[in-house]
């Protein structure tokens, strides 16, 4: 073994760097300083001495830094400290009970409290005992006065005190006429008031009196008809609800393709009665059915008849629904500019008669005087 000489083990002792003597590896703060303090005195490199004791540079620089978490597990770690130590000329046995000191070793088990410390519990400990039987008492006495004062004498019951309507053996009532009276009527069913109408401004707002049953009438007949809405009854495939405008739902089992120009198949399938196909917008198809009267079309969500052949092109039906769909929104802002404009005609009309009914009236007694 080596001592605190100063001397290499590998025979550098013909260097200048080592003719002085290495100070003692407990002289350092830390084992990881002692070894890299050692290293610069030598003037060598981690590389230099990795290659001498055969341990990974990452190791050596890992000791110098003090962090053992890099390094293996702890019999592998004991020998790369014994090596480095006998590398740079110091004392193994002493680098290694300081590598044991700075790291316990955690395989060890806990040992019992011995000494003061252990002593010192076994003399309070008494009094911790004390005080908590204490306490323990504390709260049961407390409970049980609180029992204790809450507890009352038995007492009569006040059922015994009412005097009886009637005697043992007969039976309320009889002997006696009963009556019955009219029946009330029932409760209404709610409370709420019926709600306010302004009179005249549903006329107003739409150009219609609806206190004339001939104008009801005849907007009645003027409005177009509500055709049948579309009605989910099965599976619904396709596009979604809000990129469709044509829908085509089978009233009864029936096969359905639909075929891009190029020849693709879009969709096919053989629809059950309520299943319907949404058809995207947009896009140049062929709709070809078995049997076209088994189809009906839903343009913009109302129901646009038949499918009229076996073979309908998908632009065609779409035209239809944009074409629907610009004659509604037409339709609309006709009743709307109609409504804006009656309106116009009846606040022109109240104006009038309250400018009327502010005018001044000519005095009739000036006239006949002057006559």
């Amino acid at each position: 073994m080596a001592l605190e000489t100063g001397r290499s083990p590998d025979g550098h002792e013909a260097q200048t760097d080592w003719r002085d003597v290495m100070p003692p590896i407990t002289d350092a703060p830390t084992l990881g300083d002692g070894l890299r303090d050692a290293r610069e005195r030598s003037g060598r490199t981690l590389a230099e001495l990795s290659s001498v004791t055969r341990v990974p540079a990452r190791y050596l620089t890992a000791l110098e830094q003090n962090d053992y978490s890099v390094l293996p597990n702890r019999v592998f770690s004991i020998g790369y400290v014994r090596a480095y130590a006998a590398a740079l000329g110091l004392d193994e046995q002493l680098a290694v009970e300081r590598f044991k000191g700075e790291t316990p070793d955690p395989s060890v088990p806990l040992q019992p409290p011995v000494g003061v410390a252990f002593e010192e519990v076994r003399r309070y400990s008494p009094r911790v005992i004390a005080a908590g039987l204490a306490l323990v008492i504390a709260v049961v006495g407390w409970n049980v006065f609180q029992r204790v004062s809450l507890m009352r004498a038995p007492q009569p019951s006040d059922i015994a005190e009412v005097p009886e309507s009637w005697r043992v053996g007969e039976v309320p009532g009889q002997g006696e006429l009963m009556r019955l009276s009219a029946p009330h009527p029932a409760p209404p069913d709610q409370t709420v008031p019926a709600l306010y109408v302004t009179p005249g401004l549903e006329a107003q707002l739409t150009g219609i009196d609806p206190a004339s049953p001939e104008a009801l009438a005849a907007a009645a007949d003027a409005a177009p008809p509500v055709q049948k809405a579309f009605n989910p009854r099965g599976a619904i495939y396709g596009a979604s609800a809000s990129a469709s405008q044509v829908v085509i739902q089978a009233r009864k089992a029936a096969s359905l393709v639909v075929r891009m120009a190029d020849g693709r198949v879009l969709f096919a399938r053989q629809l059950a009665a309520g299943d319907a196909w949404r058809a995207p917008v947009g896009v140049s198809a062929t709709v070809d059915v078995s049997d076209p009267s088994a189809f009906d079309v839903y343009l913009n969500g109302e129901h646009g008849g038949p499918l009229e052949a076996s073979l309908t092109p998908l632009a065609q039906l779409n035209t239809r629904a944009h074409h629907l769909a610009r004659q509604a929104a037409a339709e609309v802002a006709a009743r709307a500019e109609a409504a804006r404009a009656a309106a116009t005609r009846a606040s022109e009309q109240v104006r009038d008669q309250a400018q009327l009914q502010a005018a001044p009236v000519p005095s009739l007694g000036g006239a006949t005087a002057g006559g």
